[in-house]
């Protein structure tokens, strides 16, 4: 029997993968959001987006929609984001985010600048961000797969997100 050593796919991570990202992150306005239902399965979604300073992803999100249910009801959660333009979607940057989702305070002083920072990135949700069914949530990151494109695959941490992470 011949052993096979298999070579990693996955290159080391350098500042032009924790700069793309980045970029993926504070430059989408949208995810796509995976959350478990109350049977298991997962549950995917549209969101807006925006993203603290450490790297966290940040949501606005009603108790109405089924994925606040389902991020009440279990934490573990995923992000898609993704840069799709002309050509093959698929030869196209996304990054994968996997953490834990935790409501932010409506009295807390974590809240003010987060809502900030989200309508600094989504000003029409001015219309909507005070209404008492919808809350904001950070998403703490545990890990992050980013595929820059063809050959370009990448394992980062949540530091990597941060905006502290490129010298």
């Amino acid at each position: 029997m011949t052993q096979t050593s298999e070579k990693s796919p996955l290159l080391p991570t350098d500042d032009a993968a924790r700069a793309l990202a980045q970029k993926l992150m504070r430059q989408s306005q949208t995810a796509a959001l995976a959350t478990l239902d109350e049977t298991g399965l997962p549950f995917i979604s549209l969101v807006g987006c925006a993203c603290l300073e450490d790297g966290s992803p940040l949501l606005l999100v009603s108790h109405l929609a089924q994925h606040t249910k389902h991020m009440l009801a279990r934490s573990a959660v995923s992000l898609l984001f993704s840069d799709i333009g002309k050509g093959d979607p698929l030869a196209h940057p996304r990054l994968s985010v996997s953490g834990r989702a935790a409501l932010i305070p409506h009295d807390s002083a974590e809240r003010v600048h987060a809502r900030q920072l989200y309508l600094d990135s989504h000003p029409k949700a001015q219309l909507y961000i005070d209404f008492g069914d919808f809350v904001l949530v950070k998403i703490s990151p545990d890990h992050a797969a980013l595929n820059g494109g063809f050959g370009r695959a990448y394992q980062l941490t949540p530091g990597d997100l941060s905006s502290n992470a490129i010298a």
